[in-house]
């Protein structure tokens, strides 16, 4: 049976800043029947910059499966002058329900929120599906020294959900969640808590994904500057914590909150800036750009290797 462990992938491809459910890790996901599903950030001219849908029988040849709307929610108009697509999209599931967060923002502007919209089910054929919107989680604007943008989700210990999330500015920052409405929770009402600062301008630092593995937080990160085509700097970065809270360290103990963290995966050859990432089970999922396609981004989905201690990884063999 094929993977994308070492099959290239095929399909369609056009992908950028991929949530992934792969189809070997969660119980349940897609249609129960070992579908993989990537939602991603949308583009301008079609569906009014919604969300868009990859769905993938074996993780290998993917297809568009439409998009999560066919119009923005009104009352994003308004929170963010001038959005014109939806970003970075995260995908987890709660009891049954799918809980997908995302961004609304302007390139280079810190006037974001990042908002949530819920599903039964990620299969588009489900009678059952449709995205319902549940407005914000958090927002930013030119008074705070963080950006809410490029979220993600993960539980701790007790099955409380915390979320990274940030771009440039002050970093990477964190806000707790409660759950079933999975917003975030009233009681944490300070300034959000701060997990990655690279301390030298202009800070590119963002994406951050957060996973629970063997008694320990790992915190992935994309930095320096993505969406320049075959110009990207992009790479991934990962540190580790004790606590979901930090303080997260490279493998060289240097604090993420000094600019540590250890390289996972940089350009290399024709694929250019790979970052945007997302993990589900043992699988990384990453936009890069095509030095081969005029700079062209498109996924792709990578296996973790922890056998190490640390998640490591590497480019397949495209020869």
């Amino acid at each position: 049976m094929r993977s994308p462990a070492s099959t290239l992938l095929a399909g369609n491809l056009v992908v950028h800043d991929p949530a992934l459910v792969a189809g070997d890790a969660v119980p349940g996901g897609g249609a129960g029947d070992g579908t993989w599903t990537v939602i991603c950030t949308g583009a301008p001219e079609i569906a009014d910059g919604c969300l868009q849908v990859r769905r993938s029988l074996d993780g290998v040849r993917w297809e568009a499966a439409g998009t999560v709307w066919e119009r923005k929610p009104e009352w994003l108009r308004e929170a963010v002058p001038g959005v014109r697509n939806l970003w970075a999209p995260e995908l987890i599931r709660h009891a049954g329900t799918w809980y997908l967060y995302y961004a609304a923002s302007t390139f280079g502007e810190n006037r974001s929120v990042i908002a949530l919209a819920t599903n039964a089910t990620l299969d588009p054929q489900d009678p059952a599906y449709a995205w319902v919107d549940r407005g914000p989680v958090i927002a930013s604007g030119p008074e705070d020294d963080f950006n809410a943008i490029d979220p993600g989700v993960v539980l701790d210990d007790a099955g409380t959900p915390w979320m990274s999330f940030g771009s440039f500015w002050s970093g990477i920052r964190m806000v707790r969640l409660h759950w079933p409405d999975g917003l975030r929770d009233p009681d944490d009402d300070g300034a959000p808590r701060h997990l990655a600062d690279r301390r030298r301008s202009p800070n590119a630092i963002e994406a951050p994904y957060i996973v629970a593995r063997d008694g320990a937080f790992w915190l992935f990160a994309s930095q320096d500057f993505c969406c320049r085509g075959v110009d990207s700097t992009y790479s991934i970065i990962v540190g580790r914590a004790e606590q979901v809270t930090g303080p997260y360290v490279d493998r060289d103990r240097v604090p993420m909150m000094d600019g540590g963290g250890t390289p996972l995966l940089a350009t290399d050859g024709v694929r250019i800036g790979p970052g945007g990432q997302a993990v589900s089970g043992d699988w990384l999922a990453l936009h890069h750009y095509r030095g081969d396609d005029d700079g062209r981004f498109r996924l792709e989905i990578l296996p973790l290797d922890w056998s190490t201690g640390w998640p490591e990884t590497a480019w397949k063999d495209e020869q």
